[in-house]
C-alpha cells in the first residue's frame, strides 16, 4: 500500500459528505460537486503533495476544489466570448452552417506547418496554458508564442476572419475602481 492510501482512504472516509456539501455550495448541482470532489482528490493525491494530518489534506483539498471550480468558470467565460466572436453572415435557419465551418478550420490548419499546427491547437482547442503547451512540446514559451501568434494570423488570412481591437482590449475594472 502507498504511503498516501491510508490518508486518502481515512480523508474520504470521514470528510466526504464535508467535501461534497462545500462543492455543492459552489455548483449548486449533487452530480456536478460529487465530480468536482473527485476531481479533486486525484489531482490532490496524485501529485507530490504529503499531508502531514487529515485536516492539512481537506484543507488542500477544499483549495483544489475552489480552484478546479474557478478554473471551470473562467473556461465556460472564455469559450462563451470565443462563441460570441463568431458572426455568421447570411444565416438562414435550415443550413447547415455549424458543419461548414468545422470543414473551413480543419482545412485551414491542415495548411498550417507542423510545429505552428500543433502550437494552436494545444492553445485553443485543448485549451493548454503557454507554458503547458511548451512543456509538451519541448518548447520555450516564447517560441510557442511565435507559433501561435503566425498560426492565428495565418488562419486569419486564411478564413476571412479579423479581431477587432475591441476584442484585444484590456480588462479594465468597474464601478468605483479607475
Amino acid at each position: 500500500m502507498a504511503t498516501w492510501e491510508p490518508m486518502l482512504e481515512r480523508l474520504v472516509r470521514e470528510r466526504h459528505r464535508a467535501l461534497i456539501a462545500y462543492a455543492y455550495l459552489l455548483t449548486r448541482d449533487v452530480g456536478d460537486a460529487e465530480d468536482l470532489v473527485q476531481d479533486s482528490l486525484v489531482a490532490s493525491f496524485s501529485g507530490r503533495a504529503r499531508f502531514e494530518s487529515i485536516g492539512h489534506a481537506e484543507a488542500y483539498v477544499r483549495r483544489a476544489i475552489a480552484s478546479r471550480f474557478v478554473d471551470s468558470r473562467r473556461k465556460r467565460e472564455r469559450d462563451k466570448a470565443r462563441v460570441d466572436r463568431v458572426e455568421i453572415r447570411g444565416f438562414e435557419p435550415g443550413h447547415e452552417v455549424e458543419a461548414v465551418g468545422r470543414v473551413d478550420v480543419a482545412s485551414a490548419l491542415a495548411e498550417l506547418p507542423p510545429r505552428v499546427r500543433a502550437c494552436v491547437a494545444l492553445r485553443f482547442l485543448a485549451d493548454q496554458s503557454t507554458a503547458e503547451t511548451a512543456d509538451a512540446l519541448k518548447l520555450s514559451t516564447g517560441a510557442v508564442k511565435r507559433y501561435v501568434s503566425d498560426g492565428i494570423r495565418a488562419l486569419n488570412t486564411m478564413l476571412g476572419t479579423v479581431v477587432t481591437d475591441e476584442e484585444r482590449a484590456p480588462v479594465r475594472p468597474t464601478g468605483g475602481v479607475r
